[in-house]
């Protein structure tokens, strides 16, 4: 069933089969289920299990020992986001930006975080680079990069001047919201959106879907927990998949309160259309319920119903930016600003598991865009945004997010 282009997707636990033998009983032979039969010699496939997705991230042992730990992603989530305060003060004219500084926090080297929530995070073997598309080369030399091009633009800004133009890096003020300016290159790309949604996809993405949520990573023992005597009371496979919801979002009553960043914010906002943030959120708590009961089977549902809302919510909201590139078209600042965002969501899309579009096909689609935005026309922005709303099943929606 179809609604809007997308399709619909029920729970189901359990399938039914009805089978005869003259030869021995055919039932529900798993003591785990419901309606398991003691007197079954044959599993025929019949099997129900009562398994609820509590209303919160919040899971404890038979003696009420906590069992969830996804510091690590906490501590990352926190490293992207005190870098991105400190590159989005170069939108204010006069704030050079140290390279050095931005290369030592993305690879955790000599950085001294503000950790507030006492992490742990200065000196800490937890960093951005290892972790971006598990540490390619040349993925990470390309953020190397964005980090080298906006430490040298922003040295060039002066106090009160916004000097950015066509073929001229700098900041460039909004036209229709002058309170608005961004630091972009002479191409008008914006290397804070390069970068903060690029590590989205190439770090948090990469590692949610393909990593945590992939075989090797769940495919471990869950009969033992890992180290009670030192506090941890959860199993592998229970922390690894603590470890995918720590890239989604870090707020154990999400979407109801915490603070919003990230995948987790994105998904807010593509609520009322793609219901991404709930889908994602009771998939989450309902496939580590079965796991802590053993029931991989629904488990499995729910990384496969998490990988496909996942690739819909970074698809939808690079259309919803080239949208909103067409409702700024004529203002340079702005219409650069969702350029780039969406340039950077279509290029996260591979990082998925079992995605729809492959790193050629991804490239393919941002090159419609060319290299230079201050060239784009509305032509191109809307023939890049049907094709990607085709290729994943939100045409019907591509106006609206």
């Amino acid at each position: 069933m179809f609604i809007l282009g997308r399709p619909v997707i029920y729970f189901t636990i359990g399938i039914s089969l009805l089978a005869f033998s003259s030869c021995n009983r055919e039932g529900c032979t798993d003591p785990l289920a419901t309606n398991f039969d003691d007197r079954a010699e044959t599993e025929n496939g019949s099997c129900h299990y009562a398994v609820v997705a509590p209303p919160t991230y919040e899971f404890t042992d038979n003696e009420g020992n906590n069992t969830v730990n996804y510091t690590g992603q906490r501590q990352r989530l926190n490293m992207l986001s005190e870098m991105m305060t400190y590159i989005h003060s170069a939108n204010t004219a006069g704030m050079a930006l140290e390279i050095e500084t931005l290369l030592d926090m993305y690879s955790n080297d000599g950085y001294e975080w503000d950790d507030a929530e006492e992490l742990g995070m200065t000196g800490s073997t937890k960093n951005l680079a290892s972790k971006t598309a598990g540490g390619d080369p040349t993925i990470v030399a390309q953020f190397e990069q964005y980090f080298l091009s906006i430490g040298e633009a922003s040295a060039t800004t002066s106090v009160g001047e916004t000097n950015g133009n066509p073929g001229v890096s700098g900041l460039v003020q909004s036209t229709s919201n002058p309170t608005m300016q961004f630091l972009q290159s002479g191409e008008g790309q914006e290397w804070a959106q390069l970068i903060e949604k690029g590590l989205m996809g190439s770090c948090f993405y990469y590692n949610l879907s393909r990593v945590y949520l992939g075989a090797e990573k769940m495919n471990v023992d869950n009969a033992v927990a890992v180290d009670p005597a030192n506090g941890k009371f959860y199993t592998v496979m229970e922390h690894h998949w603590d470890e995918a919801y720590g890239y989604f979002t870090e707020a154990t009553d999400y979407p109801l309160h915490g603070t919003h960043r990230f995948w987790g914010k994105e998904a807010l906002e593509r609520e009322n259309l793609l219901h991404s943030a709930t889908s994602i959120a009771h998939a989450f708590r309902l496939g580590r319920a079965a796991i802590s009961q053993g029931l991989t089977s629904i488990r499995d549902e729910q990384i496969d119903l998490i990988q496909q809302e996942m690739e819909w919510l970074v698809a939808g909201s690079a259309i919803h930016c080239l949208n909103e590139a067409v409702d700024h078209f004529d203002d340079d600042a702005l219409r650069n600003h969702s350029l780039s965002e969406a340039k950077a969501l279509i290029l996260s899309l591979p990082y998925g598991a079992d995605n729809s579009v492959d790193m050629q096909s991804a490239s393919d689609l941002v090159a419609q865009l060319g290299e230079n935005f201050y060239a784009v026309t509305l032509a191109d922005i809307g023939d890049l945004r049907d094709d990607l709303a085709a290729i994943e099943g939100l045409f019907d929606l591509r106006l609206e997010l």
